[in-house]
């Protein structure tokens, strides 16, 4: 097994090539990224749907409940298509959700510092925490746009982070294969 992640130490260049050049991408053009991504999940929601669907139907012979397998696919046959449909309004939907979080998150946060104040010793950074929280998801809803730009910059970030790390790796594994090979014939000849 290790051969063979020696020999094919390559692949992780390509992975992290692809990455940077997503990130790149991402950071260089983040509107049409934002709806690129929007539609690959809108796709795999829709495909998923499909495959979920088939599976209801087939297995209506074979299972009681066949029906919530059938439900859920027919659920994302719709959501999927109404993701490909209109993806302006699926990212705008998804900030909204996570400003929703945010702001549901934060105020728990708030009541549970309130609640263990006797409990836990410096229960203000959670107090604090609850309140970014809070500010973070009304932020989110005052300019969603600007939250939905500030996504795919983040995503780009992440992507150009792991495909340099991914590059590293696959070097490292290379002078490891070498290192390793060296070893090898060194014990032999010895």
């Amino acid at each position: 097994m290790i051969d063979q992640l020696f020999r094919h130490w390559w692949l992780f260049v390509v992975r992290g090539v692809l990455a940077i050049v997503l990130g790149v991408l991402a950071l260089i053009w983040p509107g049409p990224a934002k709806y690129v991504l929007v539609l690959l999940f809108g796709i795999f929601v829709l495909v998923d749907g499909i495959l979920a669907t088939a599976a209801g139907i087939t297995f209506h012979k074979y299972f009681e409940r066949w029906w919530a397998v059938l439900l859920e696919g027919l659920t994302g046959i719709i959501l999927g298509s109404l993701t490909i449909l209109w993806p302006y309004l699926t990212a705008l939907v998804l900030v909204f959700f996570i400003a929703a979080w945010a702001i549901i998150t934060g105020i728990l946060e708030i009541v549970a510092a309130i609640q263990f104040r006797r409990l836990i010793a410096g229960e203000w950074m959670m107090i604090l925490l609850g309140l970014l929280s809070i500010l973070f998801g009304s932020l989110l809803i005052v300019s969603p746009f600007v939250g939905a730009l500030a996504l795919v910059w983040l995503i780009g970030i992440y992507a150009l982070v792991t495909g340099t790390m991914e590059i590293v790796f696959a070097f490292r594994l290379r002078g490891l294969k070498r290192d390793v090979k060296i070893l090898i014939e060194t014990d032999i000849v010895s």
